[in-house]
């Protein structure tokens, strides 16, 4: 596989990327961050280790714009960030299945990308983004595009292209009809940034391989409480759909 260095994206911009050894050498697990985030958040790095140990290898990588990865910030949406995932995606050798894990908005960019093709053959969603619309009125909707910032951070200005793309999109739930792939739904009751009546619709809509698994009092990013329990759910799932 190619080394973080020499994966871009299709406008040339670098992704970083780390990656963690596995023994099942059929499989690949690629991790992807919600908005303002990077690869290397503490629920990111628990699933991916905790995978690893258990054989899954993996590879975690932060989007563009975001973390130590190419591109600017003002760049970033769900748009661009299913053309980064589709370049990670396609440095993954054919003959490895491959399961996509998404947090927040990039569980939103795991459904697009898991809608289009076959690429992604095993799908969980982490607090998954789905009314995209609804989530920039609640969150946004006193910050004006261009001159503010998400939640008050300055290294996170909000762009009049973030605030579009997820506008136009509105809602996921149609991508989430045409997911085939086996799909794993994990949500926290308390998600004070995505509620989980989200996943729970996202789940109805889907027709594929799924199961909700809604974790008592989460809240968004979970907590190394339940990180344990995420980690065996999810390698529960990868042993049923990839065998």
């Amino acid at each position: 596989m190619e080394t973080s260095s020499r994966i871009l994206n299709s406008q040339g911009e670098r992704l970083d990327v780390d990656f963690h050894q596995g023994t099942h050498l059929g499989a690949m697990v690629v991790l992807g961050h919600g908005v303002t985030g990077n690869k290397d958040r503490p629920l990111l790095v628990a699933i991916a280790e905790g995978l690893a140990k258990k054989g899954w290898p993996c590879i975690r990588f932060s989007f563009s714009g975001n973390g130590d990865s190419e591109g600017k910030f003002e760049d970033s949406n769900i748009t661009k960030e299913v053309d980064d995932l589709l370049s990670i995606l396609n440095t993954v050798p054919q003959e490895k299945r491959i399961a996509y894990i998404g947090h927040s908005m990039g569980a939103a960019v795991g459904v697009k990308t898991a809608s289009r093709g076959m690429l992604i053959q095993c799908l969980i969603s982490l607090a998954g983004m789905v009314d995209t619309a609804g989530f920039v009125k609640r969150e946004f909707g006193d910050v004006v595009p261009g001159k503010g910032f998400m939640w008050d951070e300055e290294n996170c200005p909000l762009s009049e292209n973030y605030v579009n793309d997820l506008n136009e999109i509105s809602s996921i739930l149609p991508d989430a009809a045409t997911v085939t792939c086996p799909w794993l739904l994990i949500h926290g009751t308390e998600d004070d940034v995505v509620p989980i009546e989200d996943s729970r619709k996202a789940f109805e809509a889907a027709c594929c391989d799924k199961k909700l698994m809604e974790i008592p009092g989460g809240g968004h990013s979970f907590d190394a409480e339940s990180y344990g329990a995420i980690v065996d759910s999810i390698d529960l799932w990868l042993k049923k759909s990839f065998g």
